[in-house]
């Protein structure tokens, strides 16, 4: 998506009053998300990165995502699927050059806000899927309810938080089920730094019986042109109560180009 700084390009003494601005055809364009979506209008976004390493250490990791949002009158629905993997290849006791799945994971979210009387209030309902071959649960779902409001609602920042209660469902990397009712907390802030950058930070928590599932992403984008962009992101996810074998946290660094539309 663009934006157009707009100014009249008339001289001062010239410009008369009923007479609408002009948009700067020179101005420079951003391919950052926009903070509003007209009503009616779609904004989608799809990424990807890979990364191949070849010598004393030969291996391959691949990550993308897409992210559509759609906008009516009433309601505001988005719709996230992303996926993560990583191969590496190395030589056994035998000297045969051998590859091994080290990480693989896909997650898919779907949500659904009524817009309510009042800035940014809302009403919804979320659902998410996460299948992670090597994480300390090895496939996790969750759907839950809430009431979000914008906190902060500036030209170049926003602030939305959310809060409700849900119920999860997962197997751990130990093969037992677990399930049970979470409050879940959610929070992202928006900032759109420059006509070329933009800043994004999210946070999720989801408290249950047993365990407390965190989630934090953050990005920073650049555009390269109209539709393309480059991303640095970093990602942590973290667990309290996870077998002895595995891990709190899973953090992932990533650099990918993106396509908006």
């Amino acid at each position: 998506m663009s934006l157009l700084t707009a100014h009249s390009l008339a001289p001062a003494h010239a410009a008369a009053p009923d007479l609408p601005d002009v948009g700067n055809v020179h101005a420079p364009l951003t391919v950052a998300k926009p903070l509003e979506i007209p009503e009616g209008g779609w904004f989608t976004s799809a990424e990807l990165g890979a990364i191949t390493t070849s010598g004393n250490t030969t291996g391959t990791s691949v990550t993308g995502k897409i992210d559509a949002r759609h906008e009516t009158v009433d309601w505001s629905h988005e719709f996230i699927l992303s996926g993560f993997f990583k191969e590496d290849e190395y030589e056994d006791d035998e000297g045969v050059r051998q590859t091994s799945r080290s990480a693989e994971r896909w997650a898919a979210s779907a949500k659904a806000s009524r817009k309510l009387v009042g800035p940014g209030r809302r009403a919804f309902v979320l659902g998410s899927h996460v299948n992670d071959r090597f994480g300390a649960y090895t496939r996790y779902s969750t759907i839950g309810i809430g009431h979000g409001s914008r906190w902060l609602d500036q030209t170049d920042k926003t602030l939305d938080v959310e809060i409700g209660p849900g119920y999860f469902a997962g197997e751990r990397a130990t093969g037992e089920d677990e399930n049970g009712v979470t409050v879940r907390g959610a929070a992202q802030f928006r900032w759109r730094v420059s006509p070329s950058a933009y800043f994004a930070q999210s946070v999720s928590v989801e408290k249950g019986t047993s365990n407390t599932h965190s989630v934090s992403e953050t990005s920073l984008s650049t555009k390269i042109n109209g539709t393309m962009q480059m991303k640095a992101g970093f990602s942590v996810r973290n667990d309290t109560n996870v077998p002895s074998d595995k891990k709190n946290t899973d953090t992932q660094t990533s650099l990918t180009m993106v396509y908006s539309f």
